[in-house]
């Protein structure tokens, strides 16, 4: 069965969703019953095609991106040159670029499915620009994928084609979260003394902006691991509400975050907008058994963390009720612990990379029966 995963971008660039792609990609590959290739596009620069664990990844020229969407015209001679080889396309939506190229050349013989992340939230002119081929790529689809139940009920686009929709939560290689690496966490602790973790690129979705207004009122200290454009406006925030001393902002790649996990007191994932429409890292957390402060968005977040089981649940941009969770965790040893037990079972439970893999494989392979 011959593949083509379609998405903006691939890593070694940063992102949830070219991690799944990658993930989903690579273990079709190790399947030889599966030929798994990529469609993406370069950051900026010339067109590249190359075999990553037996993945053929083809990288579309771009000229750089504007409002996060590649700027390329090579990803249209590159798509219609492709498509016709494989037996079924995935595309991970929301990516314009991919719809408006389906509409131009399609081939109605070719089965199309989709992997519906998360709505298209901040950018409405872009949005309703691309309304009439996104909605003509659901409407073509076979199947769509989400990673939660609240994603497909919440989302006015899909509740249109909830028929359509399977559930597959995302996972994670629960070993790796088992290894011990107590010499690093000795030496976080010498470093950093306790602190609470965030993890995620500094953009306006993740509500970090109410996690540093939150921290105001809380005792602790706090690790935020991320880049992104709103580094330069925390950090000025940090500044000013004298907050140097307990939060430290980690823009450096971290190529390990397991250490960090095993290492913290506890998770808190503060993010404000449906564009957060799962967040992997509580998962990661999870697996080792940190409990999780989240927000109540109406996508998959709330699903992932279960409030009073493996973790607590705040109300969206709300700085006052996240300082009294984070309070809650940080101050009172049983409540923490007790629930970092309930987030490590949950994990084990529920969000397996080889569950994820073999629920996938399976839900492929019924699309071109």
């Amino acid at each position: 069965m011959r593949i083509l995963q379609i998405n903006k971008l691939y890593p070694p660039h940063l992102g949830g969703i070219e991690n799944v792609v990658r993930d989903i990609a690579e273990s079709l590959a190790i399947d030889d019953s599966f030929q798994s290739d990529v469609l993406v596009c370069q950051e900026k620069g010339k067109r590249a095609v190359e075999k990553i664990n037996k993945v053929g990844v083809y990288r579309a020229a771009s000229f750089g991106r504007l409002f996060s969407l590649p700027i390329s015209l090579d990803f249209f001679r590159l798509f219609k040159k492709m498509v016709k080889d494989y037996d079924l396309i995935l595309i991970h939506h929301p990516f314009p670029l991919a719809s408006l190229a389906r509409f131009i050349f399609s081939n109605k013989k070719i089965p199309v499915a989709i992997w519906y992340h998360s709505d298209i939230v901040r950018q409405k002119i872009l949005y309703w620009l691309v309304f009439p081929f996104l909605y003509l790529d659901l409407k073509a689809a076979k199947i769509i994928f989400v990673s939660s139940h609240q994603l497909a009920q919440k989302s006015s686009l899909l509740r249109r084609f909830i028929d359509k929709c399977q559930v597959i939560p995302f996972g994670v290689n629960l070993s790796d979260y088992q290894t011990d690496y107590q010499s690093e966490a000795i030496a976080l602790q010498a470093q950093y003394g306790r602190f609470m973790l965030a993890v995620g690129r500094l953009v306006y979705y993740k509500g970090y902006l109410d996690l540093l207004e939150a921290m105001k009122s809380t005792p602790g200290k706090l690790l935020i691991i991320g880049s992104g454009p709103l580094e330069v406006k925390m950090k000025q925030v940090i500044i000013e509400n004298h907050l140097v001393d307990r939060v430290i902002i980690i823009s450096d790649r971290v190529e390990n975050l397991i250490p960090y996990y095993q290492t913290c007191e506890f998770l808190v994932f503060p993010s404000s907008a449906r564009s957060e429409a799962f967040g992997l890292v509580q998962i990661e957390a999870m697996a080792c058994g940190k409990p999780v402060i989240n927000t109540n968005i109406p996508t998959g977040v709330s699903e992932v963390s279960i409030s009073n089981e493996s973790g607590l649940t705040v109300p969206i941009s709300d700085p006052k009720q996240l300082a009294l969770a984070i309070k809650s965790l940080w101050d009172d040893n049983k409540l923490r612990l007790g629930l970092g037990i309930g987030a490590k079972k949950r994990a084990e439970s529920n969000f397996s990379k080889n569950k994820f893999e073999n629920d996938l494989r399976s839900a492929l392979l019924k699309t071109i029966e």
